[in-house]
């Protein structure tokens, strides 16, 4: 993914960098804050920026921004005209960047994670009460880059309906998934469980893939159509996702940390389906592993009971069918094929 995206992936990097500006510019506190009394230090500024940035620089696959631009580059295609400039839409990779950032912050002190990327994670590094506060902030941060752009009104309003409807959505798939985790003995129906995770994952897969073809041209009919298709996608990557998480480990996570949170994932949900039999004794794992933590024999327990079952082959062809199927709807563009295709483990 990285040579064939590289120049594109650069701009983007670019992008997020100039809007956490590290040299707190007066036209950037301008932007963000308005004008600040004296007493309102850069440390003051700094303890909401750093933590974000930290997180940031330690990578991540940057599909949902590069995502947007792909969708915006096929609107421009198509389009005689388009709504924005080619550097206004990397302009707003932020916006969804961001907002995937903040949710990881808070993802991470909600499911008690102690690592994120291979490194502590910010509520570990920074505290609980600083790391809410500077994801809160970025959530709230992310549409700055809307507000500094010169656009129609109109298209800024739209970018701001999506932007905050996307978001109100995120935070119900939260609320469902710590509903779920919450309560050991509740398993939820799969179609719950796709329900949650469309709002959870796919809301941000929906909002780059908006924004993109609206910034390109595409009427908001259009972008609204291929926005559901994208958060298809969002769920098929989720589910392939919760079985990497059980077999190989999560880059920068250990190995079965979702028995630890006891999360519902599509193989749980598709175990218990085929063996009701087993749902009380993997509730058991759950607390067991949640009691003594990601060293505990439960884990594992758990992860073998689910392989054994064929589960996990069962999620997997699910999760690649949606990721393929959905994929095929952006026929005209096949970089955007690409890039989810390159996403894919390979030894899975």
């Amino acid at each position: 993914m990285e040579n064939i995206f590289a120049a594109r992936l650069e701009k983007i990097e670019k992008a997020l960098t100039k809007a956490l500006d590290i040299n707190y510019t007066n036209d950037w506190q301008e932007a963000s804050f308005g004008n600040l009394s004296q007493s309102v230090k850069k440390e003051h500024i700094k303890a909401l920026i750093e933590p974000n940035k930290a997180l940031i620089n330690l990578g991540g696959k940057r599909w949902r921004p590069l995502f947007l631009i792909l969708c915006y580059e096929t609107a421009a295609a198509k389009n005689k005209s388009t709504a924005l400039t080619e550097q206004q839409a990397y302009d707003l990779t932020s916006l969804v960047e961001f907002a995937h950032t903040a949710s990881l912050i808070h993802d991470d002190i909600e499911d008690s994670a102690d690592f994120r990327r291979g490194q502590p994670a910010v509520h570990i590094k920074y505290g609980i009460d600083t790391a809410i506060n500077s994801a809160d902030w970025l959530y709230l941060q992310a549409p700055v880059c809307i507000d500094t752009m010169d656009i129609p009104t109109d298209i800024k309003l739209t970018f701001y309906e999506l932007y905050t409807k996307e978001m109100r959505k995120l935070l119900l798939g939260q609320a469902m998934d710590i509903s779920w985790h919450s309560d050991t003995e509740f398993y939820p129906k799969i179609e719950a469980y796709n329900a949650m995770v469309k709002c959870k994952t796919g809301t941000l897969a929906s909002l780059a893939c908006q924004i993109g073809l609206i910034a390109g041209g595409e009427s908001k009919e259009i972008a609204w159509r291929f926005g559901e298709v994208a958060s298809n996608i969002g769920i098929g990557f989720q589910i392939i996702d919760d079985i990497v998480n059980l077999t190989k480990g999560n880059p920068g996570k250990k190995r079965g940390d979702d028995i630890v949170e006891g999360k519902k994932s599509l193989p749980v949900l598709l175990h218990i389906k085929n063996n009701p039999q087993d749902k009380s004794k993997i509730s058991q794992l759950f607390k067991r592993a949640k009691t003594e933590g990601i060293e505990s024999s439960a884990v594992e327990e758990c992860i073998d009971l689910l392989s054994k079952s064929g589960c996990l082959e069962q999620a997997l062809i699910l999760g690649k069918q949606l990721i393929t199927e959905n994929c095929a709807l952006f026929e005209t563009s096949p970089l955007i094929s690409n890039l989810f295709s390159s996403m894919l483990p390979e030894d899975l």
